[in-house]
């Protein structure tokens, strides 16, 4: 394991984080949550039927024992869950339509957030990423000044580590949806104590092409510096102007980044959901995630081709972003 995640570990120890997993009968999920429980890093929280779950753990040859499981089907404190709902959605959902709709184990497992009964939620092993969001959305919510969520990635390959974004969740991005997703990247590169220098990325370096695309992302650059004054950010740069020192020099002398970039904000979902999947495969980089950014709570989405590993990952990330709120 890299030094990142022995790193949080260590910062976990003692927290006693609750983490939500509503995929209960996922053998990666409920294989993660078991070794997770057992190390009383975090305490998982599992979702779905007690017995089914106990034979499923059986059959993996684990015990789950140490696993809290809750069955929305049986729930006790579904009455509470009901009538917060009701109320957070001011009008949209009858009571009737509650109690239907919290039977599904994301919506479950999203308002034990919202309760306080948890602390943080990872699901998407099963589930699509629309499925694992529109929960989180409407009763979460974003965080005052967010207007969109956002999908990063951290990336670690041995002793580097970097932030990847959005790789997830916003198709076509405007400049201010750029920009935003600037600053909640640099906060989330903080979090894993990554000096967060931020590269606005395109197919352009400082003008050597010129269209609607690249004027997009010098928009979102001058945008992010009135959002956060502080921000090491640049752009537009193509990612070797970005990340290569040499490079840098040639086509990008006067960038603050001066290759040596740690954050890298894509143009367009199409291109960072490439781009991470590119440096997964290729450059053998454990790509975790994805984090959502902006919600009032972390709640994170794993890819459906996830293995047991990346689930006990990103619930280590989940936890982190819930003590460093």
């Amino acid at each position: 394991m890299s030094d990142l995640f022995l790193g949080l570990k260590q910062k976990l120890s003692g927290k006693n984080v609750k983490i939500v997993f509503p995929e209960g009968l996922d053998e990666r999920v409920l294989t993660a949550a078991i070794r997770l429980a057992e190390e009383k890093i975090v305490q998982p929280i599992v979702i779905g039927n007690i017995e089914e779950i106990g034979a499923k753990a059986k059959e993996l040859n684990l015990s789950a024992d140490a696993l809290e499981i809750y069955d929305p089907a049986t729930y006790a404190g579904m009455d509470e869950l009901v009538a917060a709902f009701v109320e957070r959605r001011k009008g949209k959902a009858t009571e009737e339509d509650a109690r239907k709709l919290l039977l599904d184990e994301n919506y479950f497992g999203t308002m034990l957030i919202y309760t306080k009964k948890a602390d943080g939620l990872v699901s998407g092993a099963a589930h699509s990423t629309a499925d694992t969001i529109r929960p989180a959305l409407q009763i979460i919510k974003t965080k005052p000044g967010v207007s969109k969520v956002s999908g990063a990635f951290v990336m670690v390959r041995e002793d580097e580590k970097y932030v990847f974004s959005d790789c997830a969740v916003n198709i076509v991005p405007d400049s201010n949806d750029l920009a935003e997703n600037a600053v909640e990247s640099a906060k989330t590169a903080k979090m894993f104590d990554i000096d967060p220098r931020v590269a606005m990325l395109s197919f352009s370096t400082k003008g050597s092409a010129k269209s609607e695309e690249t004027e997009k992302v010098i928009a979102a650059v001058a945008e992010a510096k009135k959002r956060d004054p502080q921000l090491v950010v640049d752009g537009e740069l193509q990612f070797d102007a970005a990340f290569v020192p040499s490079v840098a020099e040639k086509k990008a002398p006067d960038s603050v980044l001066k290759g040596q970039a740690t954050v890298f904000v894509f143009p367009s979902l199409e291109a960072g959901n490439i781009g991470y999947k590119i440096a997964q495969r290729l450059g053998n980089f454990d790509a975790v995630g994805p984090i959502l950014q902006g919600l009032n709570a972390p709640v994170n989405d794993l890819s459906r081709g996830c293995n047991t590993e990346e689930v006990y990952k990103l619930a280590l990330i989940t936890a982190t972003q819930v003590i460093a709120e």
